[in-house]
This record gives C-alpha cells, structure tokens and sequence, in this order.
C-alpha cells in the first residue's frame, strides 16, 4: 500500500494518504461504495456523465456541511450531464439523515464504509485517522480524471469555482 506524507494536515498536523497519487490525465480508478438506501454504486453507475467527485471526512462537521451545502447549491445549475457526488466514511443511515435535515436533493452521497475502496482506490484514505481527506475530483464522461484539489489542510474548504468551471468545459 503507497503511502504518502506532506500532502495534507489535519488541524495542522502531518498526516499520512493511503493509496495511489492520481495525475490529471489518469483514467479515473473504479469503486464501490454505498447510497442511502443501500445499494452499491460504482464509477460506471455513471457513464457518460461528467462527474464531480467531492470526499470529506464527515457530513456531520462544520466544514464538510458547509462544503456539500456550496456544491448541493452549484449543482442546481449544472445541467444533467453532470453529477455530483460526495464520499464519505459516514454510514449510509448518518448520511440520509443529513442530507434530508439540510435539505440536499441535488448532491448523491456515498459512503465508503465497507471496503474503503475510493478513498484506498483515490489516495485520500488518512492513515492515522482512517477518514477520508477533503479533495475534489472531476472526471469526464469517458471516466478520464480531468481536475484533481487535495485541499492541503482538511479543515479548510476546497476551490468550488475551479471544480464547477472545469466541470462546465467538459460539456
């Protein structure tokens, strides 16, 4: 398992990324993660779509609430063609409770709980916490990474305007 360090920190703190270091231009890795009502979902549930792939460490926190909120809101202009998602540790039950208190209907969250397989299978797995590190992924129709923020300190809020223009270009 790759590990690298000084790539993140954690209220200031080094932390440690498991899995690969991705690259613009990288075909984007699969998954299988989890929706609210239980069913798995992977990368090709969503061919031909232009995906903008959110991970946080928890909804449950003040800036993964604030940052789902921002991109739930992005998203209401974005046209079909485009998807949001959001990847979590959270459990599928945490995460639909969330999403109908702080009304989200437009963002899908995930959760990876199961077998880590996005956050090992993306690099954002945080070693020491077993979270997922806050990064931003856009990936193109033909499931080709295109963008890439890990957002250096995960308590700080990633660069939506970059994320949403680079998702638009791909139309």
């Amino acid at each position: 398992m790759n590990e690298k360090t000084g790539i993140i920190t954690f209220k200031g703190n080094p932390m440690t990324l498991l899995g690969p270091e991705l690259k613009v231009g990288d075909a984007a890795p699969d998954f299988a993660a989890v929706d609210n009502g239980l069913a798995v979902v992977t990368l090709s549930s969503y061919d031909g779509k232009v995906k903008i792939l959110t991970t946080v460490p928890s909804l449950d926190t003040p800036v993964c609430d604030t940052e789902t909120r921002r991109f739930n809101q992005e998203a209401a202009s974005l046209p079909g063609e485009v998807v949001v998602l959001t990847v979590s540790l959270d459990l599928p039950f945490a995460q639909k409770r969330w999403c109908g208190a702080a009304g989200i209907d437009r963002v899908v969250t995930l959760s990876d709980y199961r077998e880590r397989s996005f956050g090992l299978g993306y690099g954002v797995l945080i070693k020491e916490l077993m979270l997922l590190a806050r990064a931003v992924f856009v990936v193109d129709a033909a499931n080709t990474i295109r963008y890439i923020q890990i957002v250096p300190e995960t308590t700080g809020e990633p660069d939506y305007d970059a994320a949403i223009a680079v998702a638009k270009a791909l139309l």
